[in-house]
């Protein structure tokens, strides 16, 4: 029994981390991440996703910029309902960075409404500041440099990256 990897995003763009690691009957998320830039690749983030938020067992994040965190409100307001780990900096980033773009995604949509410019009817954000609120107490701190076990029989720990406050590489 081997350990598949899917790519569904980070692969042939720089946004919209998110790598599906299977082994067995389990399935853990490395990254949760919005795509951005180009209304092409923020098209997918509206695309459902290949498996069910609700197979997920559990989700570790690198670190808390957008492209790698953004995902978990909508990922939890669909069923989600594991464990999600980071280092304590990417949870508190986390607290700030998530429900801001909640807010802003609301905001958009009311002025897409206001001016007709969508061709939605409503303009809908894809998550809320209330959604990436309720997402924020699935989230676990993991101290870097200890081994922890997400799912039974899978390892984690967490090293310093650098790239921003929280920031980790994965050991899985």
């Amino acid at each position: 029994m081997g350990v598949s990897i899917t790519f569904l995003g980070g692969a042939q763009t720089v946004t919209g981390s998110k790598y599906l690691v299977r082994h067995g009957d389990h399935n853990l998320l490395v990254d949760c991440g919005l795509f951005q830039g180009y209304k092409a690749l923020r098209l997918r983030n509206r695309t459902p996703l290949p498996y069910a938020p609700d197979q997920i067992d559990a989700v570790v994040l690198t670190h808390a910029h957008l492209d790698h965190s953004g995902y978990l409100p909508l990922l939890a307001k669909e069923g989600f309902g594991g464990k999600v780990y980071a280092s304590a900096g990417t949870r508190d980033l986390c607290k700030i960075l998530l429900p801001d773009s909640g807010h802003l995604q609301e905001e958009d949509a009311l002025f897409a409404n206001r001016h007709g410019f969508s061709k939605h009817d409503p303009a809908l954000p894809l998550y809320t500041r209330q959604d990436a609120l309720d997402c924020l107490p699935l989230i676990k701190v993991l101290e870097v440099g200890k081994r922890y076990q997400p799912i039974p029989g899978w390892f984690v720990t967490l090293s310093n990256a650098g790239h921003i406050l929280g920031a980790n590489s994965v050991l899985l």
